[in-house]
């Protein structure tokens, strides 16, 4: 049980907090966001719990999981109901609108910067909530592209016509708003038709998402003038004073920066420079500042 004190404590700390950060911000020339899963978790991106249960419990009866990531690796017999699946966990997490404001909030905080965000999201929250595309770097790719799976050549095509004929085709009702309805008694198809699958205008292999899961993720032209973007910002800001913001990222997936303690407990940040090649990193550590 937690004590008055320690909890008048904790709700002090975090006031304190956005103090300083809301005091960094006003006073920094650029902002650089990097940005995780956490942030569009708390904009209501959930993979787990109710979300999980309207969307997929037809799925998880059958098959005997409880998560969207699970479904999602799941060896489906058929094309027809892997795309069922898929279709469906592409449409809530990328063309419906996330269910809380936050990155409407976070664009508010930084219209008016000279800013950039470099994000391992791919969900596209951040171009939905008014961000400009030529300041946004997706790392890992995005939910609303396709690849070949092979991959025979390095191109990726936008998937919103399929993905949406995939959905209605299971029996769904898409409302003005995005959000999806089923008619009164309905269960939803768990396959889609045959004639919807997706193959490689080039060589036939199936298509597949354009998501950095294996050595096969393709990084495409716009992938690569987003990376020479951030480099040229990085660049141009060398001499500024520079906000690194980082959001909703854990130690398995950073962005910018991580801490960590020496023998005296002393704290750094290491900004990282991801260049065209996410192996060549550049490194400088600056001591006593921490990253959001």
């Amino acid at each position: 049980m937690f004590s008055r004190m320690s909890i008048t404590k904790s709700i002090k700390n975090c006031s304190d907090n956005i103090k300083r950060l809301r005091y960094a911000l006003d006073l920094a020339d650029a902002v650089v966001i990097g940005a995780g899963a956490g942030l569009s978790t708390s904009a209501g991106y959930i993979y787990t719990g109710e979300r999980f249960e309207k969307y997929f419990s037809d799925f998880a009866a059958e098959y005997n999981f409880n998560d969207m990531y699970a479904g999602g690796f799941y060896p489906y017999e058929t094309a027809e109901e892997h795309w069922a699946y898929w279709s469906r966990y592409i449409y809530i997490n990328r063309y419906m609108d996330p269910p809380k404001p936050v990155y409407d909030r976070l664009f508010e905080l930084v219209r008016d910067k000279d800013y950039f965000v470099l994000t391992t999201n791919v969900d596209h929250c951040f171009q939905k909530s008014g961000f400009d595309k030529k300041r946004l770097f997706y790392t890992q790719g995005d939910y609303g592209l396709f690849q070949c799976s092979q991959p025979c050549h390095n191109s990726t095509y936008d998937n919103k016509d399929v993905i949406f004929k995939m959905i209605e085709a299971q029996g769904y009702i898409i409302n003005e708003d995005g959000t999806l309805i089923l008619p009164d008694g309905a269960a939803p198809k768990m396959s889609v038709p045959t004639e919807l699958v997706s193959y490689c205008p080039k060589c036939g292999k199936p298509m597949s998402m354009n998501l950095r899961a294996d050595n096969t993720f393709v990084e495409d032209e716009g992938w690569h003038l987003a990376a020479e973007r951030y480099e040229s910002f990085l660049r141009k800001i060398q001499e500024q004073n520079v906000l690194f913001l980082e959001l909703g990222v854990g130690y398995n997936t950073p962005v910018l920066c991580s801490l960590s303690a020496s023998p005296r407990t002393k704290k750094y940040m290491i900004k990282q420079q991801l260049h065209r090649h996410p192996s060549k990193i550049s490194k400088t550590e600056y001591y006593e500042r921490r990253c959001a």
